[in-house]
């Protein structure tokens, strides 16, 4: 195959990204995150200004090292009080490598994997425009199996 046709034959991080994000501002809460998350069943949140651009990360697992532990023995209407009471902008990641859309989807694995938030935001021209998690990758990887499958199965052409 020709190196051009090779290259226009590549998948990019824009073929399996998620469009549809829930983002929210430095100023939302704990608590608005964590209910983001347990509604939308994710475990990352872009953080973003008020013109869109990407500006941070929140983690579950940043949640977890913010929020007081269960042994504390706080009920969950006082948890509540102090998780709106802390603005997300004081615990998010604020160094966190992104990838832009029509990079080469092998070099975004590369970069999920040594990066370890299990996410990485999609940026163009600082503008969030998606977010590549672990997830995208299992349903590629579900669709390859799927296609090799069929190949498998096909008999040979004579």
């Amino acid at each position: 195959m020709p190196q051009k046709e090779k290259e226009t034959a590549m998948l990019t991080v824009r073929d399996i990204m998620t469009d549809r994000l829930v983002a929210l501002t430095a100023a939302d809460t704990l608590l608005a995150a964590r209910q983001v998350m347990d509604m939308a069943r994710i475990r990352h949140v872009p953080i973003v200004d008020g013109n869109g651009l990407f500006i941070g990360l929140v983690t579950h697992r940043d949640m977890l090292a913010a929020t007081v532990s269960k042994l504390a023995d706080i009920d969950d209407a006082t948890q509540d009080e102090i998780y709106d009471g802390i603005p997300i902008g004081e615990i998010m990641r604020v160094d966190v490598k992104h990838t832009p859309p029509g990079a080469p989807l092998r070099d975004a694995a590369q970069l999920l994997l040594t990066q370890k938030y299990g996410c990485l935001p999609v940026v163009d021209g600082n503008k969030l425009v998606g977010i590549l998690t672990e997830s995208d990758f299992i349903r590629l990887s579900i669709v390859l199996m799927d296609a090799l499958d069929n190949v498998e199965a096909d008999p040979p052409l004579e």
